[in-house]
């Protein structure tokens, strides 16, 4: 166990437009932290790195910066397909993970790596579903847990990003597994957060190419929907979109027997409204970054604040998602990408 008072010594593997934002928060931002290494195979990746960060080590080479006795953590964010397989290198080599979501794209992946990190109690593994440290969706919570809008029993979520014409999200379609995997994993994670974890038992989804016809050689579309029914007659609904015109619009609802709470409904930037010939409106957030910053900066915090009291695999609500927890999610997001291909219910 690591006295409290001892920093952290963290390397980021990954330094793309999120790997960026991370290791900034790290060297700058968390209390506890010390960002001592940097790893990506990109060379302008590190150019940045060695402009923009504290002197850390440098490597273009993962397995290299886990042999680093000066490193106690990593924090990964990396393609979604390498993620069991590092979550499972850095566990093998003593480190305390962190990984950005999902776990896998893949459910055998995840449940292999569950089982490893069952040998490592000590160590801890977290994915990031950052929406979980998010102050509105931490209030709502705490609310549900006293007990406020009575037995939640419906969560209403959605995951909706800006057009992008510049067809980013069209060229990562090959990879991101989708967007019920890739979108809608968030919304799933909190669902069952909210919902108290219960067990998924069947799905349906459906989509449509609305702008970005480059999606159907994927099989992917640019619009889901999805229902998914929990055990114990709990409900969720899914909307994910990657074609909004104003915004960023992430926001859910939980409906309980005694009320109802709606989170982020309004995506506002901030809280100056704009009266002119066009009406009345406030600008919105324009992407996860932005309407996420403060989730990300808390949940950097939670993970070392746990690293340092040795309390490995914590369920708290303070907690941030569990390796089983992110297991639920892909395993979830697989079912709904069947239904959406096979166009029929699938059970789980």
């Amino acid at each position: 166990m690591k006295p409290a008072t001892q920093q952290v010594r963290l390397g980021v593997v990954g330094l793309g437009r999120l790997g960026k934002r991370h290791a900034e928060n790290l060297a700058y931002r968390v209390p506890g932290a010390m960002l001592a290494a940097a790893c990506s195979p990109l060379e302008d990746e590190l150019a940045w790195a060695r402009d923009a960060l504290p002197e850390p080590r440098l490597y273009t080479d993962y397995a290299d910066l886990l042999a680093d006795p000066q490193v106690d953590a990593v924090w990964l964010v990396t393609p979604s397909s390498l993620h069991a397989q590092q979550i499972v290198d850095a566990l093998q080599a003593g480190k305390h993970v962190f990984c950005e979501k999902p776990l896998s794209l893949d459910v055998a992946e995840c449940e292999r790596v569950l089982a490893v990190a069952a040998r490592y109690p000590h160590l801890q593994a977290t994915i990031g579903f950052m929406r979980r440290f998010d102050p509105s969706y931490k209030d709502a919570f705490d609310r549900i847990a006293m007990g406020q809008i009575g037995r939640p029993f419906l969560v209403r979520s959605q995951t909706t990003d800006k057009n992008d014409t510049d067809g980013f999200f069209v060229r990562f379609a090959a990879t991101s597994g989708g967007i019920f995997l890739d979108c809608t994993v968030h919304d799933i994670d909190v669902a069952r957060w909210l919902l108290g974890k219960p067990r998924a038992t069947r799905v349906f989804a459906a989509g449509a190419v609305a702008l970005h016809e480059g999606l159907r050689e994927f099989g992917d579309v640019d619009n889901g929907v999805a229902i998914c029914e929990f055990e114990g007659g709990k409900l969720a609904m899914f909307y994910a979109s990657r074609t909004q015109a104003h915004g960023n619009d992430t926001h859910s609802e939980v409906i309980g027997t005694a009320g109802a709470l709606a989170i982020g409904r309004n995506p506002r930037a901030n809280r100056v409204e704009i009266y002119d010939a066009s009406g009345v409106r406030n600008e919105c957030t324009p992407n996860f970054f932005d309407r996420f910053e403060d989730a990300f900066l808390h949940e950097a915090r939670a993970f070392v604040a746990a690293v340092q009291g040795g309390v490995a695999q914590p369920e708290s609500a303070q907690a941030g998602a569990t390796l089983a927890d992110a297991l639920e999610a892909t395993r979830i997001g697989m079912a709904l990408r069947e239904s959406l291909q096979s166009g029929q219910a699938v059970m789980l």
